[in-house]
């Protein structure tokens, strides 16, 4: 009357879509991730604010990292501070060529914007005179880059 059930074997997974899976996923991430393009040579401690504004449109932003050199370059350099331009260091004199040579690579020119990261211990008088250069060379959109106060 009753009968023994007889042992089932698992079928074998079908696995010859994983490779799509595999290569879809890899397409995402390299879609979506983006690579940082300049070496900070700089370390800098983000001042706190508390009336910050996301900026929506990246592409038109360059960056001005403003602080003391990296610890590795601490010896050549010194520990006074100092002013990056993309991967090198510039006195606020050459950030006339820097804001030149960034306009040319936009599309659009007139929504080029400046953005200051600078170590919350500099004193004004640097980023002051990055400002003034800036205005000499018609970059009068300046955003600071700062992290939102709990």
């Amino acid at each position: 009357m009753f009968k023994k059930k007889q042992s089932r074997e698992m079928p074998e997974m079908n696995t010859s879509s994983l490779p799509d899976l595999i290569f879809t996923i890899l397409f995402f991430f390299m879609m979506v991730t983006t690579m940082r393009e300049v070496t900070l040579k700089v370390k800098f401690t983000v001042p706190q604010g508390t009336e910050l504004e996301k900026l929506e449109k990246k592409s038109v932003v360059s960056f001005i990292y403003v602080g003391p050199p990296t610890d590795q370059l601490r010896a050549q350099m010194g520990s006074g501070t100092r002013i990056q331009l993309n991967d090198r260091y510039a006195e606020p004199a050459e950030v006339m060529d820097f804001v030149a040579s960034e306009r040319q690579g936009m599309s659009d020119q007139q929504a080029q914007i400046m953005s200051i990261k600078a170590d919350q211990r500099t004193q004004m008088g640097i980023i002051t005179d990055i400002k003034e250069v800036l205005r000499k060379s018609y970059a009068l959109k300046i955003v600071y880059s700062a992290t939102h106060r709990n």
